[in-house]
């Protein structure tokens, strides 16, 4: 009697062993899901705020350059030196130099071929989640394959001609915006 109760004990013991592992793998595959669910949630929003502060720069370029023109018969567009620029009284055109949230630092510089910024984009090269339904001044993005195809100038492509936009003196066919 005592050598099949002690037997019987050594099976239960490895039978806790076993359901304490399927307990662990179970809470590792959960993590993990929960992990790329985080990651995606994350990634959207940084993309969000990718976007608006995007957008915020690329109208504060466009006012930048009417504000700059204003009353004056001129050829192509004026564009600032910096991003700092565009902050600046008497009528600062944006609040503060933003960081590229998703490139994690400063944005690449979208040089005019006369000369200054004319937008800026994100070092990102990750393949965005966001594939459709872009504000109209951005609609240009759909289906870009990384951040870094998105591009927020002044002039842009989902404009066209509805507000005046020129292209840049000295640019042309084999002659576009030079990338800092």
């Amino acid at each position: 009697m005592q050598r099949s109760a002690a037997w019987l004990r050594g099976t239960e013991a490895g039978f806790s062993y076993l359901m304490v592992m399927m307990v662990v793998t179970l809470m590792g595959l959960l993590m993990t899901s929960a992990a790329k669910q985080w990651k995606t949630m994350v990634q959207r929003e940084l993309e969000m705020d990718l976007l608006v502060k995007g957008m915020e720069i690329q109208a504060a370029l466009a006012l930048y350059s009417a504000t700059a023109k204003a009353g004056r018969v001129m050829p192509g567009e004026i564009y600032p030196q910096t991003l700092a620029e565009l902050t600046r009284p008497p009528k600062p055109f944006l609040r503060k130099v933003y960081l590229d949230p998703v490139g994690h630092g400063e944005w690449e510089l979208v040089r005019a071929p006369a000369g200054g910024i004319m937008g800026v984009r994100s070092k990102s090269k990750l393949r965005p989640i966001k594939q459709n339904n872009f504000p109209l001044v951005v609609r240009h993005f759909q289906g870009k394959s990384t951040h870094y195809d998105w591009v927020f100038q002044h002039p842009n492509p989902s404009q066209g001609g509805m507000f005046g936009a020129t292209i840049p003196s000295g640019a042309g066919p084999g002659r576009g915006p030079v990338v800092n």
